[in-house]
């Protein structure tokens, strides 16, 4: 005699609802999120060898005299384009290039060089409080350590690792929006937050590649890999990369880039994103 069927038996397998075996109403667990990288290291070695050769020397698009400047120009390129912030700033380090300089030139007159900048009223505030801070704090100098750095009013994790980086010539990970979408699109250095990308990025890129490796991410993804469509085409990693969306599995010529003149920076930055 057969044993008598189980009530959900009676339901071909190929038809319970999507997410569970057994039929039952929970909703499927979403797939973790990848933490590590999908490349070899001799993948990044690659990636970032070419990258090197495209750009031998990569410079910073902000504009800036010294460790100071460079410090107000990150703080104030925050929902800003570096040519936007570029253009407000040429004038005002002519006047104040310094915290003591800042400072005398006040509140009022620094709004008044930065209007131009998205949320200027507030930077303006936050320009004037960091130089106080510095000269209460550090006689007028930048300091050399993150924790000091966060401190000040303003500046946050990638403002820091961006003054670090290209002031001191230390190797920090800067990962704005344009690092922290290669990461993820690339699955180069997954992560849900800003910070898990850095501490991704850190531990895969070869030493000899850190100083600029931050550069070569922030321009690859401004002018390449861009938010709406990556220009594939004009990739040099085409045929490395694993993002799903690629459209070309054929690499760029691999050729030093001619930097850009200043009229040339403001057009590329506004049709890139």
């Amino acid at each position: 005699m057969a044993s008598p069927k189980s009530k959900d038996s009676s339901m071909p397998e190929q038809d319970l609802p999507a997410g569970r075996r057994d039929g039952s109403n929970a909703k499927p667990r979403p797939r973790p999120v990848r933490r590590t990288s999908r490349y070899s290291p001799a993948d990044v070695h690659e990636i970032f060898r070419r990258l090197s050769v495209q750009r031998p020397e990569p410079k910073g698009e902000l504009e800036h005299v010294n460790a100071f400047t460079l410090l107000v120009a990150v703080v104030l390129s925050a929902q800003a384009t570096d040519a936007g912030v570029n253009k407000a700033t040429r004038a005002l380090f002519k006047a104040a290039d310094t915290p003591q300089k800042m400072l005398a030139l006040g509140e009022a007159k620094v709004g008044a060089h930065i209007r131009t900048i998205g949320l200027w009223r507030n930077k303006a505030k936050n320009v004037i409080a960091l130089s106080e801070a510095l000269i209460r704090d550090h006689g007028g100098a930048v300091p050399e350590d993150r924790e000091e750095l966060v401190k000040l009013p303003g500046v946050g994790r990638k403002t820091a690792n961006v003054v670090l980086n290209m002031a001191f010539g230390q190797h920090t990970m800067a990962v704005d929006t344009h690092i922290f979408r290669i990461g993820n699109r690339l699955g180069l250095a997954p992560g849900k937050t800003p910070e898990q990308v850095e501490q991704g990025l850190l531990k895969i890129i070869p030493d000899e590649y850190m100083r600029h490796a931050h550069h070569w991410l922030i321009l690859h993804g401004r002018y390449v890999c861009k938010a709406r469509k990556p220009d594939c085409p004009a990739c040099v990693i085409a045929d490395i990369c694993k993002a799903e969306e690629k459209t070309t599995s054929i690499p760029a010529p691999l050729v030093p880039i001619v930097p850009l003149d200043p009229l040339d920076e403001v057009q590329a930055e506004t049709k890139a994103d």
